[in-house]
């Protein structure tokens, strides 16, 4: 028997047709797609939309443009006090965005506190008084401050002296003893003499000033106010003890360094802390002797 045929027909029977290998290949599982790094870095696959007019979107390379980075700015440091500064952080990409530029990642600020410099304080030596420096800059001489001296007198104790040529006002104790006082006295021409009785104290007083010395006193160039409140300001200071029905009182001031000169219009001008002394210890009715 010829075999030929035999092993030709066992050939057809068990041979599998080509088509059929080919449709069992759709269900196998398709090997990964591998790009090249050539390709992938500097392209990123996009899903771009064409529009809303019904027509299907299209997927495409596109380059991928890097992010601009964002520059941190410090805050301005203020001194012993807390500032917080930003750091920058680069994040490094990976797969097949290895390569890209990347924005700078910021972290959360840290506090820091600087360290306060430590002051040191000097004491300046006090300035002596000089010839070219104002009347308010300079020191009063002690000698107009109050203090207790012999002074032998046949007026009682509680009367009231006043020396204008020396310019010290004596209120008048016992045992031959007096309190003194250093004050300022009428300038040229308003000097008087006599004696006066204390008709009213008053604290903090208002200033009038007379008609006269309104007039007197704008031909100076010197505007006076018709009338001036009690205060620090008004020049009759602190205190004020009326000399019977004159327009003369003892009374303080808001220039201290007149004590001691013939600067005032009739009155006798004292410290505010030496007319407040003065002002407890005189009473209603104390004779009161200007010479």
């Amino acid at each position: 028997m010829n075999k030929k045929p035999y092993l030709l027909l066992s050939a057809a029977l068990f041979a599998v047709p080509a088509s059929i290998a080919n449709a069992n290949d759709r269900y196998a599982t398709p090997p990964a797609v591998t790009l090249s790094p050539d390709i992938a870095s500097p392209w990123v696959l996009q899903l771009k939309q064409t529009g809303q007019n019904g027509k299907k979107p299209r997927v495409g390379l596109v380059e991928a443009k890097p992010k601009a980075v964002r520059k941190v700015k410090k805050r301005k440091t203020i001194w012993g006090t807390k500032k917080k500064v930003a750091k920058k952080r680069t994040v490094r990409a990976t797969g097949i965005f290895a390569g890209l530029n990347t924005a700078p990642a910021r972290v959360a600020p840290q506090t820091t506190q600087r360290k306060k410099k430590k002051l040191t304080y000097y004491r300046v030596p006090s300035a002596k008084p000089r010839a070219n420096q104002s009347p308010a800059q300079r020191e009063l001489d002690p000698k107009w401050f109050p203090q207790n001296v012999s002074y032998q007198s046949k007026h009682k104790p509680g009367t009231i002296i006043i020396d204008t040529n020396t310019r010290f006002l004596y209120l008048i104790g016992s045992n031959g003893q007096a309190r003194r006082y250093g004050v300022g006295v009428g300038k040229e021409g308003f000097e008087w003499t006599g004696t006066e009785k204390v008709t009213r104290k008053a604290e903090w007083p208002s200033w009038t000033p007379p008609k006269e010395m309104i007039l007197r006193e704008r031909k100076k160039g010197r505007e006076l106010p018709a009338f001036m409140p009690g205060g620090p300001a008004n020049p009759m200071g602190a205190r004020a003890i009326y000399l019977g029905s004159t327009l003369y009182r003892i009374h303080g001031t808001n220039q201290p360094w007149t004590i001691g000169q013939a600067v005032s219009s009739g009155c006798i001008r004292m410290r505010n802390e030496d007319v407040m002394d003065l002002y407890e210890r005189v009473k209603h009715g104390a004779k009161v002797i200007v010479s």
